[in-house]
């Protein structure tokens, strides 16, 4: 799923096709986004590629939400630098080139882009696109996890809990996936069962300690959604 979500100030043309959007009048919205793109506003090229991504507003085509996502990227949009390397990495919309997709991810994740911090940690857990690298894997699943994104909190938790290319720790495992598992990810809630039951009372203990730690002081994080290049 693509999604843009943003403040604007109600006065801007932007904040006006915004809230076009919001009430769900969706051919008002890619009329106005569309005259904001031509005339060169890059937030409106993104929100436009977000509208033939899904077929809002206009005919679904993910060939022309790559064209405008593109276009915005190369502007210097992050977050369509994301959804570039995303779906560069499936093949979605454009021939599939892993290789290229990995580094509009990478530009994306070093911005602070915690979708593209979770797929690019997925491309390096998986060797695609990038040579395969458990501990870069880890790493960016940890920077977006600490950022609060819930399915790099599941993979994480499940890294550790497993032993994934790394030591064994079911106590941070713990950790992660009752952070992600509580935001309703359910594959983190059978992971967690699991890792529980092999746990003991002081493990559990610590783990919860830790759990609530982690819960003062995660942020919300925004409402976009990207393309993940391998879900699950």
């Amino acid at each position: 799923m693509l999604s843009v979500r943003a403040a604007y100030h109600e006065q801007t043309p932007l904040a006006a096709a915004a809230a076009a959007y919001d009430r769900g009048d969706f051919v008002a919205a890619a009329e106005l986004f569309s005259e904001l793109a031509e005339a060169g506003d890059v937030e409106a090229i993104t929100w436009l590629g977000a509208l033939y991504a899904h077929g809002e507003g206009v005919e679904a085509s993910l060939a022309k939400a790559f064209a405008l996502y593109r276009k915005a990227a190369e502007a210097g949009n992050v977050l369509a630098q994301t959804n570039v390397g995303a779906m560069l990495a499936m093949g979605q919309g454009v021939a599939q080139d892993p290789v290229e997709g990995a580094r509009w991810l990478e530009q994306a994740a070093e911005q602070g882009d915690l979708f593209a911090q979770y797929n690019l940690a997925t491309l390096y857990s998986k060797g695609q696109g990038v040579a395969r690298d458990d501990a870069a894997a880890m790493r960016w699943y940890r920077r977006a996890a600490e950022a609060g994104h819930y399915p790099s909190q599941a993979r994480l938790g499940f890294i550790c809990a497993n032993g994934v290319g790394v030591e064994k720790d079911r106590v941070e495992g713990y950790v992660w996936l009752s952070l992600a598992a509580q935001h309703g990810v359910g594959n983190a809630l059978n992971a967690l069962e699991a890792i529980a039951s092999q746990m003991s009372t002081d493990e559990k203990r610590r783990g919860a300690a830790a759990v609530a730690q982690w819960r003062s002081k995660t942020p919300e994080i925004s409402r976009h959604a990207r393309l993940n290049p391998t879900p699950g």
